[in-house]
């Protein structure tokens, strides 16, 4: 026999999931914005300084494991490594954000496509920061919002 839930118990808890989501509720997007930049950033920003760090690591690694089509791995290592920097840089101060989440998305979808297509949870994660990023800026904690701010610009 099925047990139900007096319609009180049903009452009272949906009063308490309500209670539970208007906390969630306040929690500014901004703080989500800040934290998901600052983590997808990071991640690029350290594999461009670790490609750096061992230059010719990286120009075999280009060469002999990554093999991208069509573009030699001379041109491809510093392209790759430069847009990891920048668009770390740009995604974690928040400047020109949207630009660096651009960049950095056609950065994943190259390693997903090309380079490793079976670690698409990870690169689905990095996505979706950077379409939230992409699709509704950086926050209000961003050097975008300081600079629409100076300019008088709501944004």
């Amino acid at each position: 026999m099925i047990n139900h839930m007096p319609a009180s118990g049903l009452a009272a808890m949906i009063v308490r999931y309500r209670r539970l989501v208007a906390y969630a509720d306040a929690i500014p997007l901004s703080l989500a914005q800040l934290a998901g930049r600052v983590a997808v950033g990071l991640v690029f920003w350290q594999s461009g300084q670790t490609k750096l760090a061992s230059w010719p690591v990286t120009l075999q690694l280009f060469a002999y494991e990554y093999r991208l089509p069509i573009i030699d791995p001379a041109v491809a290592a510093p392209l790759a490594t430069g847009a990891e920097i920048l668009g770390s840089l740009l995604l974690i101060t928040g400047l020109f954000a949207r630009f660096g989440a651009l960049v950095l998305l056609g950065v994943t979808a190259t390693i997903q496509i090309f380079v490793f297509p079976s670690h698409w949870a990870e690169h689905l994660l990095w996505a979706s920061v950077l379409l939230l990023v992409l699709a509704r800026g950086a926050g209000a904690v961003s050097l975008d919002k300081v600079a629409c701010t100076l300019a008088g610009h709501r944004g």
